[in-house]
């Protein structure tokens, strides 16, 4: 139904999703709605579609027709301005209990519609300690028309208080031949393309479309697996974790200039700079120095978060390589996400064994956990390297 039709490979929670979004109109005729609650954790591996299944609830929820998809109130829940919608997006490591506290007060008003006021928390693992614990307090007892819609890759990201009071909508890695499908009917790319993307990118859908429609994706790609052979001799690993993190530098820097530039420009706006009038100017503008100083450094944290995310989506390229040569060491009979790669795949599978093959995903695991616990990137990727050299 509607925006539902999105969500490819996920029958069972659109089927879910649906029953609450009719049980929730009840609610607003003064029916009982049984199936719906007023706390969801919408979980899933990376590229699933959490966000994009915890949006279309979400618009189920404040659109007459149950998220029709086509309606003026549809489209400002896609685009986020929507009144009654509350999104939010961590932007650092972590989402704090100060920003936390703030969310519940707005979550706490009446919806401006008269429908629901719904909260859509991307990235809720990312909260703290503190404000997983705000947050709890805020879900226990929420307005009867608030809705929460947190978004984890896991349940056990999120604390057990907070997931025992709300009702999880577990989402699948969508099949190959299902994104494929998705690429090419919606998006226009050649059917040879779009299975080559849907099969690289292990079923994640947003990042199996740059795949398809960005050369510059393909080639760092390419990239990050030709590591695995060059890794000869102690000062190659020592090379490919620099060239690695240097492009996630990058890569990051170039996104956050862009992102810096306009939220910089912004609040020099609203704090009056530029404005006419004897004193207005420099008043406003010296008011806002606190504020411009507090942005500069969620804009700090973003970067280093965004330099990290694209190491981690590098290392899960390196983990599905290793997985395939594994295959191919074993004989499975499996699909290989790099199967364009198949003479490396094959003379790597040769050349070891699979223990060492399982050391080698280890050794990249470990290297995803540490960076996770903030080591720095570089001692991290370098001893990675390292480890994926030894025999």
């Amino acid at each position: 139904m509607g925006l539902f039709d999105d969500l490819v490979g996920q029958e069972q929670a659109v089927a879910v999703l649906s029953r609450a979004a009719s049980a929730a109109a009840e609610v607003l005729t003064g029916g009982r709605g049984a199936g719906m609650t007023h706390a969801w954790l919408f979980t899933g591996p990376p590229g699933s579609g959490r966000e994009e299944a915890a949006r279309a609830f979400a618009a189920a929820l404040l659109c007459p027709d149950g998220g029709c998809g086509h309606c003026d109130l549809c489209h400002q829940v896609l685009i986020g301005s929507h009144p009654d919608l509350e999104t939010v997006r961590p932007q650092g490591l972590s989402y704090g209990v100060k920003d936390t506290r703030r969310l519940i007060l707005r979550a706490a008003g009446a919806p401006t519609l008269g429908r629901w006021r719904v909260v859509l928390f991307e990235d809720a693992d990312r909260a703290t300690e503190g404000a997983s614990n705000a947050l709890l307090k805020a879900i226990e007892e929420p307005p009867p028309r608030t809705v929460w819609l947190l978004c984890s890759p896991a349940p056990d990201d999120m604390m057990i208080t907070i997931r025992s009071r709300c009702r999880v909508v577990t989402l699948r890695t969508p099949t190959t031949a299902a994104v494929a499908h998705v690429l090419a009917t919606r998006d226009g790319i050649a059917p040879d393309l779009a299975e080559f993307a849907a099969r690289a990118s292990g079923g994640h859908i947003e990042r199996a479309r740059r795949l398809a429609l960005d050369n510059d994706v393909r080639r760092r790609r390419e990239a990050v697996l030709s590591i695995p052979r060059t890794l000869t001799g102690v000062g190659d690993c020592v090379a490919a974790a620099e060239k690695l993190v240097k492009t996630a530098e990058e890569e990051a820097a170039a996104v956050s200039s862009v992102l810096n530039e306009a939220e910089t420009t912004e609040l020099r706006k609203i704090y009056g700079e530029g404005s006419s009038g004897k004193g207005l100017n420099k008043g406003l503008v010296r008011g806002g120095a606190g504020a411009l100083k507090e942005l500069e450094e969620r804009q700090k944290s973003r970067a280093t978060r965004l330099k990290r995310d694209v190491i981690d989506s590098a290392l899960l390229d390196l983990v599905a390589f290793y997985r395939d040569v594994l295959a191919v060491q074993l004989g499975a009979r499996v699909e290989l996400a790099n199967a364009d790669l198949h003479h490396d795949l094959t003379a790597l599978a040769r050349a070891s064994t699979p223990e060492g093959t399982l050391r080698r995903v280890d050794a990249i695991m470990l290297c995803r956990e540490r960076l996770a616990a903030n080591v720095n990137p570089q001692m991290a990727v370098e001893a990675m390297t390292l480890s994926l050299r030894r025999p």
